[in-house]
């Protein structure tokens, strides 16, 4: 039979009400007790945190867990706290060795709420591993999506996450799968011991270079500007980017749009910013597109920018 393991580290999946707000306290046994599966899963508790308050260190660590409990097991489900899970997932399919089937879910609704949507989840994200498909996936409301490309697109609904212009690799539930395509596995690095300072700077009417001057001035070995439309910014924004990438800092370019590729179009915007040599990052949310270059980063210090255009190309988004 296939071996699975549940790895939890929190999230509202995990969390009861207190008089402080939400809190984690359902263990891996008790989330796996909701589950109703008839699987073989070895429960594990990871770490205990709602997500907004993870450190890039833990995050690290986290995927260096992942690697090293896919040695181990026939697949790999992990239950994550719903703000930052496509930045999870995104830093596990960087740095999955692409044998082991690994999926995350996690939940819209409390532990403790009457009608919670986390068993549900995780059932099918079980059901899901032990189909056997490699690669990091995440599984959520009945559908499997890529872990690249993957976007929390709703504050609350049950249906909080897609893959806006790529859609759902299968559909899954506690007794079956339905596979819909195939992403390939997408290894690119090792898990890094530390990963280092990438910051997102966003785009708005009037915005000047106040905040990109800051995140390099703080010490970002990276920056990632979250871009009007196809990948556009401001005159005084363009101006400082390419001044960072004169400096040897990387400037990798996303857009706020929540769906659809950026590219170098626009004079004075995106057509400068290419002309500078920033990356431009396909389809990738910014928070995605921060974790890829920081693992290029972290990975390739003499080259990120190389290391990271070529990542995009392999993961299907340049």
């Amino acid at each position: 039979m296939t071996r699975l393991a549940l790895l939890a580290t929190g999230g509202t999946i995990a969390t009861r009400a207190t008089a402080d707000g939400r809190a984690v306290s359902a263990t891996a046994a008790d989330l796996l007790a909701t589950a109703g599966t008839d699987l073989d899963v070895t429960p594990v508790d990871a770490a205990g945190r709602l997500s907004f308050a993870a450190t890039l260190d833990e995050l690290a660590a986290l995927a260096r867990t992942v690697r090293e409990t896919c040695a181990s097991y026939d697949g790999v489900v992990l239950t994550h706290g719903t703000d930052t899970l496509e930045e999870t997932a995104a830093l596990l399919a960087l740095t999955h060795d692409g044998a082991t089937p690994v999926t995350i879910t996690g939940a819209q609704r409390p532990f403790d709420d009457p009608a919670p949507d986390g068993p549900t989840n995780l059932a099918a994200a079980l059901r899901w591993a032990a189909h056997g498909r490699p690669g990091v996936t995440v599984t959520f409301a009945g559908h499997v999506f890529p872990a690249i490309g993957v976007r929390k697109v709703d504050a609350e609904a049950l249906t909080a996450f897609a893959a806006p212009g790529r859609g759902a690799l299968a559909a899954a539930d506690v007794d079956r799968v339905r596979e819909h395509a195939v992403a390939p596995p997408t290894e690119l690095a090792d898990p890094p011991p530390t990963l280092p300072r990438v910051d997102v700077v966003a785009q708005y009417v009037g915005a000047d270079d106040h905040a990109i001057t800051a995140a390099a001035d703080a010490g970002a070995r990276g920056v990632v500007i979250a871009a009007f439309g196809a990948g556009n910014a401001t005159p005084p924004v363009v101006g400082k980017a390419r001044e960072l990438l004169e400096r040897g800092i990387p400037v990798a370019v996303a857009s706020r749009t929540g769906s659809g590729p950026v590219a170098g179009l626009y004079a004075g915007g995106g057509a400068e910013l290419a002309r500078a040599g920033a990356l431009f990052a396909g389809d990738l949310s910014p928070w995605q597109a921060r974790l890829l270059l920081a693992v290029a980063l972290a990975a390739h210090p003499d080259d990120p920018i190389g290391a990271a255009q070529e990542w995009m190309v392999r993961v299907g988004v340049a």
